[in-house]
C-alpha cells in the first residue's frame, strides 16, 4: 500500500463510521417511537451490517503485512 493510500482510506472509514452512527441513530429513534414501518427499520439495519463490513475490509487494509 502507498502512502497516498493511507488518507484516502482513512477518510472513507469516517465516512463510513459516520453513516453507520446515523443509522443507529434513526433506527433507535424509530424503534422508541414505535414506528410500525418494520420494512424501514429492517432495510436500515441491513445498512448498517453492509456498512460494518465496509469498515472491517477497510480497517484490515490499514493493518502492515508482516514477512513470517
Amino acid at each position: 500500500m502507498t502512502a497516498p493510500d493511507l488518507p484516502s482510506i482513512a477518510q472513507m472509514l469516517a465516512e463510513l463510521r459516520r453513516e453507520h452512527r446515523a443509522l443507529d441513530t434513526q433506527v433507535a429513534e424509530m424503534v422508541a417511537a414505535g414506528s410500525r414501518d418494520e420494512l424501514q427499520i429492517t432495510r436500515m439495519k441491513k445498512r448498517k451490517l453492509l456498512l460494518k463490513d465496509a469498515i472491517a475490509r477497510l480497517e484490515s487494509k490499514l493493518i502492515p503485512d508482516l514477512d513470517a
